[in-house]
C-alpha cells in the first residue's frame, strides 16, 4: 500500500471538510528548482495527484496507490468524526 496516497487522501478528507469542497488552490512550492506553479480544483484533486506520482515514479503498483487512497479517505473520515469538524462550508 502507498503510506503517500493513505496521508494525502486523509488530509483531503479534513482540509475539504473545512474549506468546502471547491476549494482551488495553487502549488509553487517547486518554483525554485524551475518546476512552475500547479492548480488544483480541489483538496481531493491534489491528492488523487500525489497518489499517482508514486505509481509514474515507479515506487508502486496502480493497486497499492488506489487502496492507498481508499484507505486514507475512511481515515480522513474516522479522524473527522472523531475531532467532530463540521463542514464549514456547503457544497455548491
Amino acid at each position: 500500500m502507498s503510506a503517500h496516497s493513505v496521508i494525502s487522501a486523509g488530509a483531503s478528507v479534513i482540509l475539504t471538510k473545512l474549506f468546502g469542497p471547491n476549494f482551488s488552490f495553487t502549488d509553487s512550492t517547486e518554483v525554485e528548482f524551475g518546476i512552475p506553479p500547479r492548480n488544483f480544483n480541489s483538496f481531493y484533486h491534489a491528492s488523487s495527484e500525489a497518489g499517482i506520482s508514486r505509481f509514474y515514479g515507479g515506487i508502486h503498483y496502480l493497486p497499492a496507490v488506489n487502496y492507498g487512497l481508499e484507505i486514507g479517505k475512511e481515515i480522513g473520515k474516522f479522524v473527522a468524526k472523531e475531532i467532530k469538524i463540521e463542514n464549514r462550508k456547503k457544497k455548491s
